[in-house]
């Protein structure tokens, strides 16, 4: 029987062990109902083995490397295949969405510790007192709640990569730390005393200038010039028209397999709207996008009913001169909409940010992208 691990963001430990030991994938909460469905239709499709038994060590296309045409992308790959062999700290900067863990894992996979762990982690939802604990580790007794020891995600990673997600986002305190532990090459847990050697590759990423995150300060220079060994700009998928077919295929193909439909292809009409679309969430949202379009689709191909209301208008938020004026609660959303989708923008969609500059936290942001139908 398939397994599906389900955790509270920020804490990924056990769905990490789980994995490793056959876990069929994890999810953080809060839980996005149409991924869970996906999911688990996708596990209990059976995989066809010797046995007839799903293979818990079979390398499922969730995390494929898709193969673009544009310039942008050749470039990219070039880049991946220079860097992924050796062993140097990249940084890996791009808008969110454009798939910058995809990159890092191909890194990962085309170097001499691929068959060791791949840990990723999203330092966005740490707080500095999580952080600690989930980078580092802690002992027991190390503060109220320690009722065990635990193992930090570097030490978990031991041998293989750490991929730290967001790292502009981490407390000055851990950026500390985090440089003194690159430097010796040793981990000391919360509350311990003993230093723990091991040996990890570190990929970092961020959805803004890491050098203009330095200049304000938020970020040490010094921890900055010791990761940036390699670094990679992913373009955004607005400059990678010409990739947008090939990816939209690629998440057709994976959200059949998911919720067990079988759509052919995409009608010209909605082609021309994906291809116009300024996709501010990157390739992220159209994978969202594509997925929800498949399972809404009645006939064998998707065709414009399918399409959320955003892309059928090219994506351009404009509040109509005619309209009602006395709905306060439509006119409240829109702007709440127009609000968020401006901050979001002025940040390079990094969330974090985003919900600070809105004054609420990362958590109430996503529930309102989720009741607006924000796709980022």
């Amino acid at each position: 029987m398939p397994v599906i691990i389900m955790t509270s963001y920020g804490d990924i430990r056990l769905a990490v062990k789980a994995i490793k030991i056959g876990a069929c994938d994890y999810l953080t909460k809060p839980i996005n109902t149409e991924e869970l469905l996906g999911l688990v239709t996708s596990a209990l499709q059976p995989v066809a083995t010797g046995s007839g038994i799903r293979d818990s060590t079979e390398k499922t296309h969730k995390f494929r490397f898709v193969e673009g045409e544009s310039e942008s992308w050749k470039k990219l790959r070039e880049l991946i295949m220079l860097v992924g062999p050796t062993s140097l700290s990249v940084i890996i900067e791009g808008e969110s969405g454009t798939g910058k863990e995809f990159v890092a894992r191909e890194i990962h996979r085309l170097s001499a510790r691929a068959d060791e762990p791949f840990v990723a982690i999203d330092c966005g939802t740490l707080s500095t007192e999580l952080a600690n604990s989930e980078l580092f580790g802690h002992v027991k007794g190390a503060f109220t709640g320690a009722i065990s020891d635990k193992q930090g995600q570097l030490e978990l990673a031991n041998g293989g990569t750490v991929f730290l997600d967001e790292i502009g986002n981490l407390g000055y305190d851990i950026q500390v730390k985090l440089l003194r532990t690159i430097q010796e090459r040793t981990i000391r847990k919360t509350g311990g005393t003993r230093e723990i050697e091991f040996d990890v590759r570190f990929i970092v990423a961020s959805n803004e200038d890491l050098q203009k995150i330095v200049a304000r300060g938020d970020f040490r220079e010094d921890l900055y010039h010791r990761l940036n060994e390699f670094k990679i700009t992913v373009d955004n998928l607005r400059n990678r028209k010409q990739d947008i077919p090939i990816f939209s295929e690629f998440f057709l193909e994976q959200s059949n397999a998911e919720l067990g439909k079988n759509v052919t292809g995409f009608d010209d009409e909605v082609m021309d709207k994906l291809m116009n679309y300024a996709w501010p969430g990157n390739i992220r949202e159209l994978k969202n996008i594509i997925r929800k379009s498949v399972l809404l689709s009645k006939n064998s191909r998707i065709d414009k009913t399918c399409l959320p209301s955003e892309i059928l208008v090219n994506g351009i938020f404009t509040v109509d001169p005619d309209a009602d004026t006395s709905n306060l609660k439509v006119l409240s959303e829109k702007m709440e909409r127009e609000a968020i989708l401006g901050t979001l923008q002025k940040v390079h969609y990094n969330k974090s940010k985003a919900a600070r500059l809105l004054n609420i936290d990362r958590k109430t942001l996503y529930n309102k992208l989720k009741d607006l139908n924000i796709e980022i």
